[in-house]
């Protein structure tokens, strides 16, 4: 392999980490599904959640989505090792999220990955979550409400989480 083409397959396996994040953050399932070989596999062995199969991924992905009331996901660059058409890689995560029912916390964690060409560029052919630090405690800030909309009650006075995102 070129020392150009390594080049560009790093480059491309750190902008599909970046596209799950973006994918994540935006609620397009379908897009973060497509990211994934046809029998790609997502485990998060601390949810637990285990998906195999784009469309899996899609739907679960969705039932986890329709939980949340914000969720912010941050990528950090990590290792790639390649090897042909295959490579193997870590992503550093940081997140914040509130569910629908009030749970809520920051967390760093790794993604273990491997990573597989394709005619349509690199995919993941899994993802495996590992949380490496969680705080619960209440988080201090809160998500933006859509212009016009009334602002959040006092803590203690909050309606019930249906229907919110």
């Amino acid at each position: 392999m070129s020392d150009l083409q390594a080049i560009a397959d790093r480059v491309e396996i750190e902008a599909l980490r970046g596209e799950f994040s973006d994918a994540a953050m935006m609620r397009d399932r379908a897009r973060l599904a497509s990211l994934f070989t046809p029998d790609g596999v997502l485990r998060m062995p601390n949810i637990p959640v285990e998906l195999a199969g784009q469309e899996e991924i899609r739907a679960g992905g969705e039932r986890l989505q329709d939980q949340w009331e914000f969720f912010v996901q941050n990528t950090h660059p990590g290792t790639i090792q390649l090897d042909g058409d295959t490579a193997t890689g870590r992503a550093y995560m940081q997140e914040l999220a509130r569910t629908c029912d009030g749970r809520q916390g920051l967390n760093y964690a790794i993604y273990h990955d491997r990573y597989q060409r394709t005619p349509d560029g690199w995919k993941f052919t899994e993802r495996v979550y590992e949380v490496r630090y969680l705080d619960t405690s209440p988080l201090a800030g809160s998500a933006p409400r859509p212009a016009g909309a009334p602002a959040d009650p006092p803590a203690g006075n909050m309606p019930p989480a249906e229907g919110r995102r």
